[in-house]
């Protein structure tokens, strides 16, 4: 009899047992110096490895990522908490909308906000995110409007796509955010595909791909890793590891690999891997990534290493397939409890001013929303007229169309 057997990994817990986190090591705030930013590949597997971290148990900010920020302003740090407290109210709102029936699908990012707010807030007008159908908080710190966001989840008239797009596959081009694509890992081969036309045309602008874990096993990921490798475009591609892909564990996308971020050095693309739910470190850190990027020392990929509080969408239920209490058991706790506790700590925060802050953004939200609803819902829908269906395809309708149209009495 054969002695080879099959592997097959598992969750840490099941859904009867405790959380157990106690296989992550979480190295020491300041372990990993800022590198120059003509590193290379082979150099980079201390980061690719370990953990950039700024902000330490106590929620102080020191080390050597902490000296390349400098002083953070109070009013940018106050932005940020604000970014994702409106991303959270956000995912609140449209969570109760589809439980009601009004909307078909949503998904949230609760848990994740501080890496998309914190890296959007560094990019300039001109470079273009291609995200996957989790990366709405580049949205809100891009300060799209929230009607048209919401007309999106809601497919009424309010929505820019007219309801060509699935709910959460937004598309918004003036504000750097490429059309989501429900094939995983598209996103990566774009952004790379992208980059090269910004370094063809040289009008200095990049290009930032979004992958989750799960999806690193696709076969674009690979793709695109060996284009940006190739090519050397300005490509900034990141790799979300919030722990699942819908219900499987980040066990089986990574196998024996030892991080993400790691992978990308077998293709010579400089990595690193950062503390996701530290938003001085997804500062810091984005910074220094895109910075390099723009300045023509070539592509590189960011694991951001965070855990996905809710469920993977309105369709799932993770209590069958991961331990109760998970979320609080996170060993590096939630973005927006460590950014508020830092701030409080500086002077430039309190739990009242907290709690207005919620209380002011969720009414933003809130009256958003009632006005986006009253343009149609699930519940009470407002069909838009059936010639819309024609307008905004082509430039110029082709025949067979415009009969089409005109046999519809339009």
């Amino acid at each position: 009899m054969s002695e080879v057997k099959l592997s097959f990994p598992h969750p840490p817990a099941r859904p009867d047992q405790a959380p157990d986190f106690s296989n992550i090591e979480i190295p020491p705030v300041g372990s990993l110096p800022v590198p120059s930013m003509d590193i290379e590949g082979h150099d980079c597997w201390p980061y690719a490895v370990g953990m950039i971290r700024v902000l330490d148990d106590d929620n102080t900010a020191h080390g050597p990522w902490a000296d390349y920020l400098g002083e953070v302003s109070a009013d940018t740090l106050r932005q940020g908490l604000r970014d994702m407290l409106k991303m959270r109210a956000l995912d609140r709102r449209m969570l109760n909308a589809q439980r009601q029936g009004k909307t078909s699908f949503y998904l949230q990012c609760t848990g994740e906000e501080a890496i998309g707010c914190g890296f959007q807030r560094q990019l300039e007008q001109g470079d273009m995110n291609f995200p996957t159908y989790r990366q709405q908080s580049l949205l809100v710190a891009a300060d799209y409007p929230l009607e048209a966001l919401m007309g999106q989840l809601y497919s009424n008239d309010l929505d820019p796509l007219k309801g060509r797009q699935l709910p959460i596959m937004h598309s918004a081009r003036d504000y750097g955010y490429f059309s989501v694509s429900g094939n995983l890992g598209t996103q990566y081969v774009q952004a790379v595909g992208w980059a090269m036309a910004c370094a063809l045309r040289g009008n200095g602008k990049i290009a930032t791909g979004w992958i989750g874990d799960g999806a690193t096993a696709s076969n674009d990921f690979h793709s695109a890793l060996l284009s940006a490798s190739t090519y050397q475009p300005p490509v900034v591609l990141n790799v979300v590891n919030n722990q699942w892909a819908i219900s499987t564990n980040t066990a089986v996308a990574r196998g024996k690999g030892d991080t993400y971020a790691a992978r990308a050095l077998g293709y010579g693309v400089p990595a690193l891997r950062v503390d996701g739910n530290d938003y001085l470190a997804v500062l810091a850190v984005s910074r220094w990534a895109i910075d390099r990027t723009r300045s023509g020392h070539g592509p590189i990929v960011i694991e951001w290493f965070t855990y996905r509080a809710a469920a993977h969408s309105t369709s799932d239920d993770p209590s069958a397939y991961r331990a109760k209490g998970e979320a609080e058991a996170w060993p590096l706790g939630d973005p927006i409890t460590r950014l508020k506790a830092h701030l409080i700590a500086r002077g430039d925060w309190s739990e009242e001013r907290h709690v207005q802050a919620e209380a002011e953004l969720l009414d933003e939200v809130v009256q958003v929303q009632k006005t986006v609803e009253s343009h149609g819902t699930f519940v009470k829908p407002k069909p838009t007229a059936p010639a819309d269906i024609f307008n905004g395809v082509y430039a110029e309708m082709p025949p067979h169309l415009r009969r089409q149209r005109q046999e519809m009495g339009h």
